[in-house]
């Protein structure tokens, strides 16, 4: 068996860009967790954890929405329109975990709601920026 790949199909990863990628979604994922865990007891510390996690996606997804946007200005015109899409949802991601970073700024008490939905919109922005750079190249058989 032989796998061919499609010329349409886009480019994979860099290496390093993949591992930058691997970050925001744990974290933000940790960081719904922890308010979940916070929600359920006001313990405080809780909130604390959910704040750390959450500059520590915003640092490393910083960094591949920097990445991205240098793939987008370097893009030719047939992977444009899924760099640009790929940007922005990164983009979305790292904005929306920004405000989630200043709503959990504020006294623990006064974090939920917000900082519980804030996470969840931010972690599903997390997944899907890290399925649409890991998909990659589409391989198919031949043989």
């Amino acid at each position: 068996m032989v796998a061919i790949t499609s010329p349409r199909s886009p480019r994979p990863l860099h290496p390093l860009h993949a591992i930058l990628l691997a970050f925001p979604l744990p974290l933000f994922l940790g960081a719904l967790l922890s308010d979940f865990a916070y929600r359920a007891s006001f313990q405080i510390q809780w909130a604390n954890f959910s704040s750390w996690l959450i500059a520590g996606g915003l640092l490393v997804g910083g960094f591949a929405l920097l990445w991205a946007l240098v793939d987008l200005i370097r893009s030719g015109a047939g992977r444009r329109r899924r760099a640009a899409i790929y940007f922005i949802v990164l983009l979305a991601m790292w904005v929306l975990g920004f405000i989630n970073a200043l709503v959990h700024a504020k006294d623990a008490f006064a974090i939920m709601p917000e900082a519980l939905y804030l996470s969840a919109i931010a972690t599903i922005l997390a997944l899907v920026a890290a399925w649409m750079g890991y998909s990659g190249y589409q391989s198919r058989e031949a043989v």
